[in-house]
């Protein structure tokens, strides 16, 4: 079984004393590619230098999360376009709107997207893409612009089952990670994942954050990493009444398509 997890913080703090064995786990569970995930200025930089001390099995994106929507300006952006142009660097984002949090006003958060949408449009990138209680506000902007670029991945789906017809309906992909194993929260997306287009389902950790709450023994430190994103294809080929090996085959085959990867 070889995977690809397609979104992964591995430039998150609490990978730096032992990175190299995360990496090392990720492949004996065989998880094949890692797409770092750049949310920020700093971590986008960090994502690229990541991906390029470990090619072929790191690859970066390239973005401004919303939560760091008030930080952008005109160095950002000159900056995300400079990371954007690395072969390394396989899509534009995370970018997207939050209103869960609203860390930044929503005003700034709507600009910010757009301003990112546009750079996806100018380098003909993918879009890695954050979506949370702002649905109609984020499908109407992309809907301007999805034409414009190759392809996007509405990465962490955790909406309704309206949202998933939006999405589809764009043309877009859709990220499911171990949000789905948590029975307080995710039990709809066992019944969504179903109706999900294997040529459109990838999968994810978006470690190290939503370790999967079904995983056995729950490691103390509660840490999530790309090793566990066996158990989540495991957990959404039951769901989709179909083999593991499957759903690996397909989801890797398609990440391998959307992000371009060997």
């Amino acid at each position: 079984m070889q995977l690809i997890d397609i979104g992964a913080n591995l430039t998150h703090e609490s990978f730096r004393h032992d990175f190299d064995d995360v990496l090392g786990r990720a492949k004996a569970h065989g998880v094949a590619a890692m797409v770092v995930t750049g949310a920020s200025r700093d971590g986008s930089t960090h994502a690229l230098a990541l991906a390029q001390a470990h090619p072929g099995t790191l690859y970066a994106t390239a973005g401004v999360h919303p939560h760091h929507a008030v930080e952008y300006d005109d160095a950002t952006e000159a900056l995300l376009r400079q990371l954007a142009a690395h072969p390394e660097v396989r899509a534009v984002g995370e970018t997207g709107l939050d209103y869960h949090r609203n860390y930044s006003p929503r005003d700034v958060q709507l600009a910010v997207f757009e301003r990112q949408l546009r750079i996806a449009a100018d380098l003909g990138k993918p879009l890695f893409l954050h979506q949370r209680d702002a649905h109609s506000d984020f499908v109407e902007l992309l809907r301007r612009y999805r034409d414009k670029v190759p392809a996007a991945v509405v990465h962490c789906f955790t909406d309704t089952s309206e949202a998933l017809r939006d999405y589809l309906a764009l043309d877009c992909h859709i990220g499911i990670t171990g949000w789905i194993c948590d029975e307080r929260r995710g039990t709809h997306l066992r019944e969504l994942v179903k109706t999900i287009p294997a040529h459109r389902l990838m999968i994810e950790t978006d470690a190290p954050y939503l370790l999967p709450r079904t995983v056995r023994p729950q490691p103390p430190h509660r840490r999530n990493e790309p090793m566990y994103l066996r158990h989540i294809c495991e957990e959404i080929a039951r769901d989709r009444g179909e083999p593991a090996e499957v759903t690996a085959a397909n989801s890797t085959a398609t990440a391998r398509a959307f992000f371009g990867l060997p």
